[in-house]
């Protein structure tokens, strides 16, 4: 019997790589296993956009340091900020945090997020908000990141002061972030582009719309604009499962293929590949072109995009009532779509 891919990921990171593997998987198998992902990601760029600048190791960028953690051989606590777009409103805050050794995985930490702009450019200054976030683990148990919500009411600079404080770990740290007041990446309350995405009846076979190597052909069977325009709520996943290489990423279409098979005829769940033609990259990505939808829905316009994962949920409206960037836990998702159906 073939093994899964589940099961053909997990005899990777053991060790007991199965030489037939194929390229896409393995590819997602060396970003599940690789934590030396925390300091960079691919260095290809497809043809049609700039090269991504090279992620920040820990600690040397705009995320700033303060204390150390107390854990035995710890060192600082070197945050990864996972949400970068932020807009005036609530917000799903998501970042990593990392030790010397291994990622700091304890049960929360408390953040308070304070507004640090000119007092004169329109504001009084000092707005601050506060809020537990939680540690939430990813699949396969390499690494988890932390979320919290918060609120921002007003746009500029605001920094985020996060500190632990589980039995031997024990630390602060500040993550600086940058809040405008409109996000060029639909959100919260707004109805986003109608994009009519391909779909499995058009093109035949999912190798020309994923590179999931264990496609579902269900989440290709509607298009973007028609599940917005369904009368049900929707799901919908913008990532790229064999060549995310960034510190945030993760297995995100599984997770929301897990979530489909809880849900399943009670909203419509779509995962749009980020590169068009995927089964002629083969590996390189300088032969990649993105599709339509991602200038459409804004990501490119983000700075320093490159192939980050983004996960909508919309209600019977068309009306996004969450959005999460970068890799959201099943719990996470489960959550929003259950409020959103409104049985929570």
């Amino acid at each position: 019997m073939r093994p899964t891919v589940r099961q053909q990921i997990r005899r990777h990171i053991a060790g007991r790589y199965v030489p037939r593997l194929k390229p896409a998987l393995l590819a997602l198998g060396l970003v599940l296993a690789g934590l030396a992902a925390w300091a960079g990601c691919s260095s290809a760029a497809p043809v049609d956009m700039p090269a991504k600048e090279p992620e920040s190791v820990p600690g040397t960028g705009p995320e700033t340091v303060t204390e150390t953690a107390t854990e035995a051989g710890a060192g600082e606590i070197n945050p990864i900020l996972a949400t970068k777009a932020l807009n005036v409103g609530p917000q799903r805050v998501a970042f990593l945090l990392a030790g010397k050794r291994a990622i700091i995985k304890a049960p929360e930490a408390a953040v308070t997020a304070t507004y640090v702009g000119d007092s004169t450019a329109g504001g009084t200054g000092g707005s601050a908000t506060t809020g537990r976030a939680i540690y939430r683990d990813w699949p396969y148990g390499i690494r988890g990141s932390y979320s919290v919500e918060l609120t921002f009411d007003r746009a500029g600079p605001w920094r985020l002061d996060v500190a632990v404080e589980d039995g031997e770990v024990q630390g602060e740290t500040i993550i600086d972030l940058e809040v405008v007041e409109d996000s060029p990446v639909p959100a919260i309350g707004e109805r986003p582009p109608l994009s009519r995405t391909k779909t499995l009846d058009e093109v035949g076979n999912t190798a020309q719309l994923t590179t999931d190597y264990n496609a579902d052909e269900e989440l290709y069977r509607i298009s973007v604009a028609e599940a917005i325009e369904s009368p049900r709520p929707a799901v919908v996943v913008f990532a790229t499962p064999a060549f995310c290489t960034s510190p945030t990423c993760g297995p995100q279409v599984e997770t929301v293929k897990e979530l489909k098979a809880l849900y399943r005829g009670r909203a419509d769940f779509v995962h749009i590949e980020i590169y068009d033609r995927p089964e002629e990259i083969q590996g390189d990505l300088s032969r990649a072109t993105l599709v339509p939808a991602v200038a459409e829905w804004g990501f490119s316009s983000l700075p320093h995009w490159f192939n980050e994962s983004w996960v909508f949920i919309m209600d019977d409206r068309g009306i996004v009532q969450r959005r999460f960037e970068g890799y959201a836990t099943l719990e996470e998702l489960e959550a929003a779509l259950v409020e959103t159906l409104g049985e929570g």
